[in-house]
């Protein structure tokens, strides 16, 4: 796998914001981006700094430091290393590249004192958001994004349905799984860093729940609750949790291969599955069987919102509706998102998108149900947009795996 982006790769992802730009706030002559995720995307480096893409000319990076690694790593022609926001302008007027009084700026990727400080520099500027617009260039994924998702994919669910089964066993604790899982992961080439995009949102691994661990109050924007480590790391599972006969284990989590992420959960059980509460079968049945019908529409064309209507309507003709994508105060309101070099990306399923798929999106589908006193089941798995439907990467294993 290549470590370096193509610079045809990089030029792809430029034209289609400059498009977007165009299509949605074409009053912007331009954009400004401040995360170092975002900067990766267009520049090919992790860098520290701003990226200035103008409607018109080359883009231009300037780097707080590193700016040698930056230059091995992308192909752009402009390339600087800059102290202060104030530099910015300064430098754009050497290049003849004067900033235009209209511009397209990332707010997500600035904190309040960082955003301050940049208005401060560069007086008489209006800046409009344009986060919406990075999350939709974002989404549609080029070819070679889809190979490593597809890789990325395929590890995932070998880990998850081929080798974890066979170290688990009766009194293992949720946090001894977490441990093997991240062994089985690095393994195969996991990158050991799952990254998310919303404010203040983090993860580690994934969630380890054993039982009704999986129901226990949750900080995080997702149906599985857990214990976690402990409060300042409310990530993995607990030390103190055992996996023990009548309860099932679920394992939600993301592995990353160079920088893309694939999201799956898989449910465990030990011994018989004829052990098992039919109530808890018949609600890993309707998540598989609703996973489907959302897997046939994910194509080109549909918007996002329909879907989570079609599952809101088929789990109000249910017995689901309580525990349906989380229980309690855990209920989310979603049964989709994008995902990519963020677990948490553009689009949602959920009410309020409603702009179309498109072909080479990716989304990870999880219908999940709570069910209380004993625990979660359901699904995930990372889908990628087609035009005959959901072509699923994290393998075809959804059924709950006897122990």
């Amino acid at each position: 796998m290549n470590d370096i982006f193509p610079l045809q790769e990089l030029t792809s992802r430029w034209d289609r914001c400059k498009r977007l730009l165009h299509q949605y706030v074409p009053q912007a002559k331009g954009l400004l981006l401040f995360s170092r995720l975002n900067i990766y995307y267009f520049s090919g480096s992790f860098a520290s700094g701003v990226f200035w893409l103008p409607l018109d000319g080359e883009p231009i990076l300037f780097c707080r430091r590193g700016v040698e690694r930056v230059k091995i790593e992308s192909p752009l022609n402009h390339i600087y290393p800059f102290n202060s926001y104030r530099e910015i302008e300064t430098t754009l007027n050497d290049l003849c590249f004067p900033l235009p009084e209209l511009v397209a700026a990332e707010m997500n990727g600035l904190s309040w004192a960082l955003s301050k400080s940049l208005t401060k520099h560069l007086p008489g500027k209006q800046f409009i958001p344009a986060d919406k617009i990075i999350g939709m260039c974002r989404a549609k994924k080029s070819e070679l994004e889809l190979d490593i998702l597809r890789e990325a994919g395929a590890k995932h669910s070998k880990c998850l349905t081929k080798l974890l089964p066979q170290l688990l066993y009766s009194g293992i604790s949720e946090l001894e799984i977490s441990h093997k899982i991240s062994e089985l992961f690095f393994s195969e080439g996991h990158g050991g860093i799952l990254r998310m995009e919303n404010y203040g949102e983090e993860v580690f691994q994934g969630h380890i729940s054993v039982g009704d661990s999986a129901n226990y109050p949750s900080v995080f924007n997702g149906p599985v609750g857990l214990r976690g480590v402990h409060p300042a790391t409310p990530y993995m599972g607990s030390a103190e949790v055992k996996w023990t006969d009548g309860k099932p284990l679920i394992i939600d989590n993301g592995f990353t291969l160079a920088g893309y992420i694939t999201d799956k959960t898989q449910v465990y059980w030990l011994n018989d599955k004829d052990n098992m509460p039919v109530k808890a079968i018949g609600a890993h049945n309707f998540c598989i069987d609703l996973q489907s019908q959302i897997a046939e529409r994910l194509r080109p064309g549909t918007l996002p919102s329909e879907i989570w209507s079609h599952c809101l309507e088929k789990v109000g003709r249910s017995e689901w509706g309580d525990g349906f994508m989380g229980w309690g105060n855990n209920k989310v309101f979603f049964v989709g998102h994008g995902i990519g070099l963020a677990i948490d990306e553009y689009p949602v399923l959920a009410q309020g998108f409603d702009f179309p798929l498109e072909e080479g999106m990716t989304l990870a589908i999880e219908p999940k149900i709570g069910i209380p006193g004993f625990g979660m089941v359901g699904v995930e798995n990372t889908f990628e947009v087609t035009t005959e439907g959901g072509k699923c990467l994290t393998g075809d294993n959804y059924d709950i795996i006897t122990i």
